[in-house]
Formats: C-alpha cells, structure tokens, sequence
C-alpha cells in the first residue's frame, strides 16, 4: 500500500502493539496483534496523508534506504 518505513515494536506499558511511520509526523496506530497495528496504521496512514492534501500540506516522499548505505 505505502512504501514508508514502518516501525512496529510490543508496548508493555500499553499492552499492545505500537506501530508509527517516522515520516509523518504523529502518524502512529496499536493492536492487541503485530497484524491488526499494521492494519490499523496503514488506515491511518491513508488518513494522514487524505488530511495533508486537504490543508495543502507537503506530504513527505518515502525515503530510499538504499541511498543511506553508502
């Protein structure tokens, strides 16, 4: 769907999954599954990014990691 790094990491404190992409800012989701965060950030990443285009935000392209490896 996206092509965004994707960060998903147990949250004991919260119980639960933590997933966020670091490229947009406060973009971030839980599920009780590594599944259902992803699921649920991608939703979210999909609002993000319909409310960026409505506030003629710049909406930040994925980064190529490749390019960092040198």
């Amino acid at each position: 769907m996206f092509k965004y790094e994707t960060t998903i990491y147990w949250s004991s404190s919260d119980a639960c999954f933590i997933a966020e992409i670091p490229e947009l800012p406060g973009c971030m989701a839980h599920g009780d599954s590594y599944e259902m965060a992803l699921r649920n950030l991608q939703e979210a990443a999909q609002l993000w990014i319909e409310t960026a285009k409505e506030c003629g935000e710049v909406i930040p392209e994925p980064r190529d990691h490749r390019l960092l490896q040198a």
